[in-house]
């Protein structure tokens, strides 16, 4: 049975839980995490067999102060601080050399660690009260949608984990930005909400984005982030054609103004702007599960840069 905790009156328990060595999913602000006290692999171990994640996938290190980041990296370059003052707390994973004291386990086996400083508020308190840092990766299933809320992570791990915290909605809503920096050239390894454009500003340096590349990262597998139903994306005018032509009861995800004159029976428009659309998306793909249909189909996003965080979840979903 896993426990329901409150932010507002159980932050004692969830952090006895994580010392004990239990699984608790923690709000951040881009999904909630499964957490396990990295510092303890037999704890970090449990998180693949909650997840069903392959045992060689790494994980992303959470901690709650800067001073921490030389307990989990070695050789960390003059760009890791330049990025961590600038964007820390908040959605950055820098990609470092691990520590030789870091455990294999964390890592998938890797000599490099993903580390960041969460914003989310809980979760920022609880680490710097207790000094522990966390491994966590999204609190799903492997390859289902991340939540963005406790609802969303009761309804895939209950059960199989101690407890969920739940501090509320996610405000970013999709995963964070990671950034490689042991080469030469910094590289965003995953995209999220901070682009390639805003590294470079504060380093001064050119920092590429790949589409694709082969690097073990969280979230760089073909399939991911994926609803329970067939996800199809479409441009506008195939969507009008797809829904006249469609025989199947669908779930259909919109901006376009054209679609809400239809009255669709199962439908939702997705705001315009695109910080509002990252933060609703896996929750309208989650609440899109729960109706009637047998698809969803969903109307694609721009693809200009500010959007490629987005488009990279959608790709995956509906590979």
């Amino acid at each position: 049975m896993t426990l329901l905790l409150s932010a507002l009156t159980d932050q004692d328990t969830a952090a006895k839980l994580l010392q004990a060595g239990e699984l608790v999913a923690v709000p951040t602000e881009t999904v909630y995490g499964l957490a396990a006290d990295a510092s303890n692999p037999q704890a970090v171990a449990k998180i693949f067999v909650a997840k069903g994640r392959p045992a060689n996938h790494p994980l992303i290190v959470h901690i709650g102060d800067l001073a921490q980041l030389s307990s989990w990296a070695r050789d960390i370059p003059a760009q890791a601080l330049l990025l961590a003052k600038a964007f820390w707390p908040g959605p950055l994973t820098l990609l470092l050399a691990k520590a030789d004291n870091v455990s294999p386990v964390v890592t998938g086996g890797k000599d490099s660690i993903g580390i960041r400083m969460p914003a989310h508020p809980v979760l920022l308190a609880l680490l710097q009260q207790t000094g522990l840092a966390v491994a966590a990766p999204s609190a799903n299933p492997y390859k289902k949608l991340s939540p963005t809320s406790a609802l969303q992570v009761m309804a895939g791990l209950d059960g199989r984990i101690a407890a969920v915290l739940d501090g509320g909605d996610c405000s970013v809503g999709l995963e964070s930005t990671i950034v490689d920096l042991t080469s030469a050239q910094p590289q965003v390894l995953r995209a999220g909400p901070i682009s390639a454009a805003e590294l470079e500003t504060v380093l001064g340096v050119p920092v590429s984005a790949p589409k694709s590349h082969n690097v073990a990262v969280p979230g760089n597998v073909k399939a991911h982030y994926q609803p329970g139903k067939p996800l199809k994306i479409f441009n506008k005018a195939e969507l009008l054609s797809a829904l006249q032509q469609s025989t199947d009861a669908v779930i259909c995800l919109y901006q376009s103004a054209e679609f809400t004159d239809l009255a669709l029976p199962h439908s939702r428009q997705l705001p315009q702007d695109k910080a509002g659309y990252a933060r609703l998306l896996y929750r309208s793909l989650f609440e899109a599960d729960t109706l009637p249909g047998s698809q969803i189909y969903l109307e694609q996003p721009p693809q200009t840069p500010e959007w490629d965080d987005v488009n990279d979840r959608l790709r995956r979903a509906c590979s």
